[in-house]
C-alpha cells in the first residue's frame, strides 16, 4: 500500500474479530500491515 494505515483501518480489522463473523477464527496473528511483511508494499 505504500502508506500509513488510517485508524478507522485498523478498527475495522479488530471489529472484524470481535463479531460473529470471525467466530471460528482461532489461535492465529491477524496483521493488517497493507501487505508490508509479503514484501510487495
Amino acid at each position: 500500500m505504500k502508506r500509513v494505515a488510517e485508524p478507522e483501518e485498523i478498527a475495522r480489522v479488530a471489529m472484524w474479530l470481535a463479531s460473529g463473523e470471525a467466530s471460528y477464527i482461532t489461535g492465529t496473528t491477524v496483521l493488517a500491515d497493507g501487505g508490508l511483511l509479503t514484501g510487495f508494499a
